[in-house]
């Protein structure tokens, strides 16, 4: 199944004190304190539809990261935007929400384990199963150990695929900014080597239909599916997306997924990066400027 989307992704009119949004209600700054940084997605996501973001900015001096997640409860009715997405929001019930930490909230399951229902992450039907790193920003060695036991590959599949749900992965991987070691950094995107929080990484969460009226909720980072963070969400009321713009992390952007038929510039693009070593080499083709940019920069 792949999602079908003709909305144009922005953040909710409502949302924390903090956060400055750009003209194109696509930008979420947080522009003072560490705290109400919380956003929504202006629309309810569909299923299988990701809302995707990219890391824009960082302050250094803050300990945690950005937090992200899904809830069924309409921004418009909330008498106040919470401070905190973990734990104010999550305490009023019917959102599961989670910190994106260093050990990439990659979800170990354990078969003969009973699952736990969710603390900081959902209330009232769905049961956590990412475990993240405290709060305060350390991460525990022996979870960060455990997630990097498996070898890294590079994806090389147009889509990623969460059971029935198909998402194409072109948009879904961090990329640097151009400069001298950009082809470097670009594998470790590709790779999902960096640290999850770094500058560019891209990080998305949607939901996939499992029964009836129910759903699991996924978190990807760099094209990596990190498991079923959430089990069993009711899926009977709309679910927005939740943004914490939270300490260390100082602005996001959206980055808009193209569903269905790609388009004519799209598929120009993945023509071009197909049969060169490296986006920068675009300089070195006879081509458009308005063509070279966008296939360097998006």
């Amino acid at each position: 199944m792949e999602p079908v989307s003709d909305q144009f992704m922005e953040f909710h009119p409502i949302h924390g004190t903090n956060v400055r949004l750009d003209p194109s209600q696509t930008k979420a700054t947080r522009v003072e304190s560490f705290a109400n940084g919380v956003c929504f997605s202006k629309h309810p996501l569909k299923p299988g539809e990701i809302f995707l973001i990219e890391i824009e900015d960082k302050e250094l001096g803050w300990c945690g990261h950005l937090r992200v997640g899904l809830t069924s409860r309409d921004p418009r009715d909330l008498d106040v935007v919470p401070e905190y997405s973990i734990p104010d929001l999550t305490d009023i019930g019917d959102s599961w929400i989670f910190a994106i930490t260093r050990n990439h909230n990659k979800v170990i399951e354990d078969p003969g384990a009973e699952v736990q229902e969710a603390g900081e992450g959902g209330q009232e039907g769905g049961h956590r199963l990412g475990r993240g790193e405290g709060e305060g920003g350390a991460g525990g060695e022996g979870d960060r150990g455990e997630s990097n036991s498996k070898p890294k590959t590079f994806f090389t599949d147009t889509h990623l695929y969460i059971d029935s749900v198909r998402i194409p992965r072109d948009k879904l991987v961090g990329r640097s900014r151009p400069g001298r070691f950009s082809h470097i950094l670009d594998d470790l995107y590709k790779t999902n080597t960096l640290p999850p929080t770094a500058r560019r990484s891209r990080i998305g969460v949607l939901f996939v239909p499992k029964g009836r009226d129910l759903a699991d909720m996924h978190i990807i980072i760099n094209g990596e599916d990190m498991g079923a963070s959430a089990k069993g969400i009711p899926a009977v009321r709309p679910l927005y997306a939740v943004v914490d713009v939270f300490a260390a992390t100082k602005c996001v952007q959206i980055v808009q997924v193209e569903y269905g038929f790609s388009s004519l510039q799209t598929l120009c693009r993945k023509v071009i990066q197909k049969h060169i070593v490296h986006r920068m080499a675009i300089d070195w083709l006879e081509l458009p400027e308005a063509l070279k940019h966008y296939c360097k920069y998006e």
